[in-house]
């Protein structure tokens, strides 16, 4: 405990405001936030006309369902994607892509044409465009700013989302209510060229790789292996689905409670939402102090018990002016649950894997609201708002208790800084890169005494073994020469292995050496490597 309130405070004694001395990450900070606006006077104009297209609770909730299904399937792709191409291009052709699906909303809408299939179709689309941008926009942030300031920039990121939820919804009740939903969508689509001028502009320097690229979907394959084998990295989904899928009752079912229950307008309804950025922006400012005093995992906890009592107050309140504090709150809970995940994902995981990673984040964020939307819907729909909003709030509370003992991790850069410390493998001239699969064999001498310590301190290295690409891995004993043990695990390729030697980290250097402590003195490790053989 002292450990995490120390690294709090050493977080804290930065400038929040740190990062924005760094004019590009100033640049695209500034471009975020000017679509985020856009981003967010869709959502009040995509709910709003919903609403007038539909009165079921379960159709207007398909439409938060319709923007965060495609990260389901499409999540790690463009995680894969974006560690393997160039970001700033990707970022470009992506943007361009939400930016037309916005003018194509805007001109069907003003035509009168919409309708409840095409809207949601078109939703689709945007949360497409959602799915491929997101990893690569995450991940982009370390190459922005030094990584002691990275966090302080994940906090300003969070912040630039939460300033314009707070500008976005309050434009959006006003356009809504003078011009129509098409107007918000017009603006969405301008608000792209923002990041596009600034993408446009960055002369990004190209890495200059010594091995071939990856294939996409080994890349995939590796992306979900390393998941898989990430204690530090599943500590973060299992709080991320703990909070968000009851959490995302409030969101989903604002819109029928404004319009159906309060007989509210587009201009109460962009308000309340508001409020909730207006909340998230004020509560960013006091995170750098409460961190100071709380513990990250008792922040996060805290604030997810003040959101479920939010989930309580939007149930059985009806009054439009008590629920405006509501919705404050709500924002300042929200704000310290996001920020501490996304900290914590961004910071648990080494560079050549990051879009991938954060990816996986996403598709639990996402998939988390998605269906969480789809099971409040439903749940409105059978009995009742107020029924369904505290469900929610008790699944939440649940979640805090059982999760409790699940603590976010805490890693520096430097634990997750190559260690290169691995000799480099020989093969001969002629051999082809791609050839696979590569068996990597590893004896070691150990004495009987020690067996089984070797082979606890061995379970940590089979997770790193997997997570850095190997597909298979096994410890045996020879049978005549009890001392004698045999580490085999498996890459799909040479060049895969070559990447292997690239990946280990420092912190995983440490975990070799903890299982190594038991080889007997003065005998080498021995090392070889072995090729699936050709014809």
């Amino acid at each position: 405990m002292k450990q995490t309130l120390d690294s709090s405070r050493s977080a804290a004694s930065l400038s929040p405001w740190s990062p924005l001395k760094h004019g590009l990450f100033r640049g695209l900070w500034l471009a975020s936030i000017a679509s985020n606006i856009g981003t967010w006077m869709h959502e009040v104009g995509a709910g709003w006309l919903m609403t007038s297209l539909s009165a079921s609770p379960m159709t207007v909730a398909l439409v938060q369902v319709a923007a965060a299904a495609p990260m389901f399937f499409l999540a790690l792709p463009a995680g894969a994607l974006a560690d393997i191409v160039d970001k700033r291009r990707y970022l470009l052709l992506v943007q361009g892509w939400m930016a037309s699906v916005a003018m194509l909303l805007a001109f069907l809408t003003l035509s009168g044409l919409m309708t409840v299939p095409l809207l949601l179709l078109l939703t689709l689309a945007m949360g497409i465009g959602t799915a491929l941008m997101m990893p690569a926009w995450s991940a982009l942030t370390p190459e922005l700013v030094p990584a002691g300031e990275l966090p302080a920039a994940i906090a300003l990121s969070s912040v630039g989302t939460n300033v314009a939820r707070a500008v976005g919804p309050a434009i959006a009740g006003v356009l809504v209510s003078l011009a129509g939903p098409w107007a918000t969508f017009a603006v969405n689509a301008l608000s792209f060229f923002a990041v596009i001028a600034v993408l446009a502009c960055w002369r990004r320097e190209p890495k200059v790789a010594v091995l071939p690229a990856e294939r996409l979907f080994s890349a995939i394959r590796v992306g979900w292996r390393y998941a898989r084998s990430s204690h530090p990295l599943q500590r973060v989904l299992i709080r991320t689905l703990a909070f968000f899928f009851g959490a995302s009752a409030g969101m989903s079912l604002l819109p029928l409670i404004v319009r159906g229950e309060l007989q509210g307008s587009a201009t109460q309804f962009g308000v309340l939402l508001g409020s909730v950025g207006l909340g998230a922006v004020l509560g960013a400012m006091l995170l750098p102090r409460l961190r100071q005093h709380l513990a990250v995992d008792r922040l996060v906890a805290l604030a997810c018990v003040t959101y479920a009592l939010v989930l309580f107050a939007l149930a059985w309140l009806r009054d439009f002016y008590l629920l405006i504090p509501v919705m404050l709150i709500s924002g300042g809970a929200w704000i310290a649950v996001l920020s501490s995940f996304q900290v914590a994902a961004q910071t648990s995981v080494p560079a050549w894997v990051r879009a991938r990673a954060l990816a996986v984040y996403i598709l639990m964020f996402f998939g988390s609201m998605a269906l969480g939307g789809l099971l409040w819907g439903w749940v409105a729909s059978l009995l009742s708002m107020s029924v369904a909003l505290s469900v929610a709030a008790a699944v939440l509370l649940a979640g805090v208790g059982l999760t409790w003992r699940v603590g976010l991790p805490q890693r520096s850069a430097e634990d997750l800084a190559p260690s290169l410390h691995w000799p480099q493998p020989l093969l001969s001239d002629d051999q082809d890169l791609e050839r696979g699969p590569v068996m990597i064999r590893l004896e070691y001498d150990i004495a009987p005494e020690h067996a089984q310590a070797f082979q606890q301190a061995m379970n940590p290295v089979r997770r790193m073994r997997q997570r850095n690409g190997s597909f298979s891995w096994c410890l045996l004993q020879d049978s005549e020469n009890p001392r004698l043990w045999c580490e085999m695990f498996f890459d799909e390729s040479w060049v895969g292995h070559l990447r292997h030697h690239e990946r280990v980290t420092r912190a995983e250097l440490k975990i070799e050496a903890a299982a190594r402590r038991f080889q007997s003195d003065g005998v080498e490790i021995r090392i070889r490597h072995f090729l699936k053989g050709q014809g």
